[in-house]
């Protein structure tokens, strides 16, 4: 049975544009204070593991979506490489996973820029995100564009004023980054929160049905995106950790505003705190892009209910599947909360990950990737998402229980009908 194709409409600008979108969102802003509570002062070490992974990751992605270049990621490249069961695997694991990440940052939209109101104002960011989105990729693309230059600009700004000279002295001090007890479990730990931030740039693989040329803009664009955050992510890193100091990120609970207070003045914080706000909206805006894409291409095969695949007006937009993430969403944040929501993200997206890490290592004797980079980043997957906070890995490992069991159920019926 066809299926109606989407439009190819975005270069390597755009692509890239989506992924930093994705990932210089709110992660910058929310994962430095768990982070630090857990890997003291070894945060930066959690952060290099934590990139290193997502290095890995991104250069197995990267190669399988030049293979395969259609909607839906993972999903599609583990039932190509592994089997049906994998990519289904891949599929639930992402569409789960990126649900609770959707809500944790219409939450953390909330929290910054209505404190006292979150939950309703994480709903009203879910309707205004999901409405654009209706209107078609390149709007979302746009608006991606205006967000990370706005907070990328706004971040090296706060870095490069925290080392300036004072009158009173200098904010930064290099002796604070590694105050404070550490443990290797805590780092560990403090990955896997990390990796929240960088998993953004499995969008540019899941639009890979709107993607012109995409075996060369894709990989191109999964390298350019991660590549900038990662100093981007560095230097926000050793600016909170040098101006707070370990003891002092892991008690706040808006490190980089409190950053911004000090060396810009108190009224900078709150225009942090707009930024902070406006970068949770744009990474919203992502992830429910990319949500309904997997949604899109796991409906096709019937994994999902076949409504999902309809596509339709002048952009050629998923508008059912677009709208039925939208809800799933709210329903999330009325009922999760933040900490929660970032450490199940976390499990499911690095299990998503490491059925691209496997799929990838199918490819060894057949592109330049070889067998070691995929490898890696399997076995840094698997041990991160066990390493996760105890009630995130048993949500997680219940919700991934529960969607075999509906794979299973699915195959016997088919069976049965047969």
């Amino acid at each position: 049975m066809s299926h109606p194709s989407l439009r190819r409409t975005m270069g390597l600008s755009d692509a890239a544009t989506v992924g930093l979108g994705s990932m210089v969102g709110a992660g910058v802003f929310a994962v430095w204070a768990p982070a630090a509570q857990a890997a003291g002062g070894l945060v930066l070490l959690a952060l290099a593991l934590a990139g290193a992974v997502a290095v890995c990751n991104a250069l197995s992605s990267a190669a399988l979506a030049a293979r395969y270049p259609s909607a839906g990621g993972t999903y599609v490249y583990g039932t190509r490489r592994l089997g049906p069961v994998w990519g289904y695997l891949a599929g639930w694991c992402f569409v789960v996973g990126k649900t609770a990440s959707c809500a944790a940052m219409a939450m953390t939209v909330g929290s910054y820029l209505v404190p006292g109101a979150s939950r309703a104002a994480g709903v009203v960011a879910v309707v205004a995100v999901t409405g654009l989105n209706l209107l078609g990729v390149q709007r979302s693309v746009t608006a991606s564009r205006v967000i990370v230059s706005l907070v990328g600009c706004a971040l090296l700004g706060v870095a490069v004023a925290a080392v300036l000279p004072r009158a009173d002295g200098p904010l930064w001090d290099a002796g604070q980054l590694l105050d404070g007890d550490a443990s290797t479990f805590g780092v560990l730990q403090a990955a896997g929160l990390l990796f929240f931030a960088f998993a953004g740039y499995a969008r540019i693989a899941t639009l890979g049905e709107e993607v012109r040329d995409p075996e060369r803009v894709i990989p191109r664009a999964i390298v350019l995106a991660l590549s900038v955050v990662l100093v981007l992510y560095v230097v926000v890193g050793v600016t909170v950790l040098g101006v707070l100091g370990p003891d002092g990120t892991a008690v706040s609970s808006a490190p980089v505003a409190e950053v911004a207070a000090l060396v810009w003045g108190p009224e900078a914080a709150w225009v942090v705190r707009g930024l902070a706000g406006v970068a949770a909206l744009g990474a919203l805006l992502n992830l429910v892009l990319g949500i309904s894409r997997t949604s899109l291409a796991m409906a096709r095969d019937g994994h999902l209910p076949r409504v999902l695949t309809t596509v339709s007006g002048p952009a050629s937009v998923p508008r059912v599947a677009e709208l039925v993430v939208g809800v799933v969403v709210l329903v999330v944040v009325l009922l999760a909360d933040l900490r929660g929501a970032i450490g199940f993200s976390s499990f499911g997206v690095l299990l998503y990950y490491g059925v691209a890490n496997a799929s990838a290592f199918t490819l060894r004797h057949e592109s330049r990737l070889g067998a070691w980079i995929p490898a890696l980043g399997l076995v840094g997957c698997l041990v991160l998402a066990v390493s996760l906070p105890t009630a995130s890995v048993i949500g997680g490992a219940a919700l991934v229980a529960l969607g075999m069991l509906v794979y299973a159920a699915r195959a016997r019926l088919a069976r049965s009908g047969a």
